[in-house]
């Protein structure tokens, strides 16, 4: 079976919400993605960041395909992996 972006983008990731402040002090709500530790999407709610959220997720996996970087599913074995490597 090829592994696509659709197949990617329908992953069960293991999302990570959040509520944090910008700079000007004013709230906003984040999403992370623990399997793609470079993943953060901001939006000013959080309805609108479940929302939206995806559409920054195809960006990020676009860019992971042209560079052949490895793509990490939910569930995989993350022990032995070089996360400074990965986030420098």
């Amino acid at each position: 079976m090829e592994k696509d972006l659709d197949y990617y983008l329908n992953l069960n990731w293991t999302l990570i919400e959040g509520e944090d402040l910008d700079f000007e002090g004013k709230p906003y709500h984040y999403i992370m993605i623990e399997e793609i530790p470079s993943f953060c999407y901001c939006a000013k709610t959080p309805e609108s960041a479940r929302k939206n959220y995806k559409s920054q997720l195809k960006l990020t996996l676009q860019v992971m395909f042209e560079n052949n970087d490895e793509i990490p599913k939910p569930g995989d074995d993350r022990e032995d992996t070089d996360w400074e490597s990965l986030c420098p």
